[in-house]
Parts: structure tokens; C-alpha cells; sequence
């Protein structure tokens, strides 16, 4: 395993195709640092190449999963050049930069769960009012943009910003456990194909998702999986999928 300084991946079972990825400064309750930032992607990619990792959960260490953007995070994009232009420029590669490091998620071809203890605070826009909208609605996205306010972890999941919410953070270990162990005894053509489809989908018109999804499938469709799921059923036991 690679060594990080903000980030921690490991497997709780060998034999799991279940990994985790931890923000890993817990003294700051998991600011995100300059190497947040240049580590985040590169964890991803290399997660993305593993064929042992079907799935990643994603947590903080200790008691918060992220303080938001470390403010020497800020500190590092300013340019004293004196020179306006050149410091508009150096700012939106800056900028780019940080929100590439965001973007890692949606690149990764494996599912990330996101498993979210305590508080879960933002920073500088890498994304969220482009993303938020599809997600919670235009008008829900608007107010929680413009008022900035905390909000608990049962509004969020009325507002569709997570999925579940669980009492004690061992239910939570528990609920997403089960949930990845689910997903990573998927075929992983059927999980990183659904994945990429759906993210296409998301930023195109109905007949562009479509086409996507058809073009998608006469590639991928006829796999030693899919003879693998309907040989499992017909034969009542559990298949079992070569890795990807």
C-alpha cells in the first residue's frame, strides 16, 4: 500500500473486496490540507486499478468525518505577483486543481460509499453547487447555498442528500458494511458499468442516455458474467465473478 499523509486505506478482511479510505488528520478533524488535495486523486486511481477493491467506503477518522477546507489551504492560492492577470490565472488553476481532486469520486470506475459521523462541513466551491441541485432539487439547493446553515443528518436524508441514516456510529459500521459486502458480490462489469452509465446519464438528454446505455451494453453485455449470474440462479447458489 501506498504511504499518504492525510489518507489511510485498508481492508477490514483480506478475503473482502471492501476497501476503506479514511480521511486521516484527525487533530484537525479532517481539514482538507494542500496534500489532501494532491493525495485524494491519486488514492482513487489507485483504487480504480486494484482488482481486489469491488467497493470503497469512505470515513473520517475520530469523532467528524471533515472540518472542511483547511484555511492554509486558502492561503496557499494567493499570489503576490502584484500582476492582476497573472494572479487570476494562478487562482483558477488553483481552483481546477482543487476541484480535480473532487471530481476523483466520479472518475473512479468502483462505487464509493460515503459513511458520515459527526460533522460534515464544506469549503470552497469544488463542485457542490453544480452537483447539489440533481441531487436535493433547485430550489433546496438555492437555500442551503445562499443560508450556509447546519443541518442534521434526518434533513439531509429527507432532502435526498444521503441515502440512510443510522442511531449509533456501530449501526452505521454495520448498515454500510452490509450494504458494500452486497455490492461487491456483484458482477464488477454490471457495478462499474451501471456506475458510468449513470453519471452519462446525468448530464445528457434522455435520447443521448439512451444511446449511451445501448453502446454501452453491445460492449459489455455478453460477459463470462453474465453466463455466470444465470448458470448461479438456475443452479440456486451464488455466483461467483472473476475480477475486473
Amino acid at each position: 500500500m501506498e504511504h499518504y499523509r492525510t489518507l489511510r486505506i485498508f481492508q477490514k478482511s483480506p478475503n473482502s473486496g471492501v476497501f476503506h479510505l479514511n480521511l486521516n488528520r484527525q487533530s484537525q478533524r479532517n481539514a482538507l490540507s494542500r496534500d489532501f488535495f494532491t493525495e485524494f486523486p491519486i488514492a482513487f486511481q489507485s483504487l480504480d486499478q486494484n482488482p481486489n477493491a469491488s467497493v470503497i467506503l469512505l470515513s473520517g477518522t475520530g469523532d467528524h468525518f471533515c472540518s472542511g477546507i483547511d484555511i492554509n489551504t486558502l492561503n496557499s492560492t494567493a499570489d503576490d505577483s502584484g500582476d492582476r492577470g497573472r494572479s487570476g490565472e494562478k487562482l483558477r488553476r488553483d481552483i481546477k486543481f482543487l476541484q480535480d481532486a473532487i471530481t476523483a469520486i466520479e472518475r473512479c470506475r468502483k462505487p464509493v460509499i460515503a459513511a458520515i459521523k459527526g460533522a460534515c462541513i464544506g469549503g470552497a466551491d469544488l463542485g457542490t453547487l453544480q452537483r447539489l441541485p440533481g441531487i436535493v432539487g433547485f430550489g433546496n439547493a438555492m437555500e442551503l447555498a445562499l443560508t450556509g446553515r447546519r443541518f442534521s443528518g434526518q434533513e439531509a436524508k429527507e432532502l435526498g442528500l444521503v441515502s440512510r441514516v443510522f442511531g449509533s456510529k456501530e449501526e452505521l459500521d454495520e448498515g454500510v458494511r452490509i450494504i458494500a459486502e452486497g455490492i461487491a458480490a456483484k458482477s464488477p462489469l454490471a457495478v462499474t458499468g451501471t456506475k458510468a452509465v449513470l453519471l452519462r446519464s446525468r448530464d445528457a438528454s434522455l435520447e443521448q442516455g439512451l444511446d449511451y446505455v445501448a453502446t454501452w451494453n453491445s460492449a459489455m453485455l455478453l460477459s463470462e458474467d453474465l453466463r455466470e449470474a444465470v448458470s448461479a440462479h438456475l443452479q440456486k447458489r451464488k455466483p461467483t465473478f472473476s475480477k475486473l
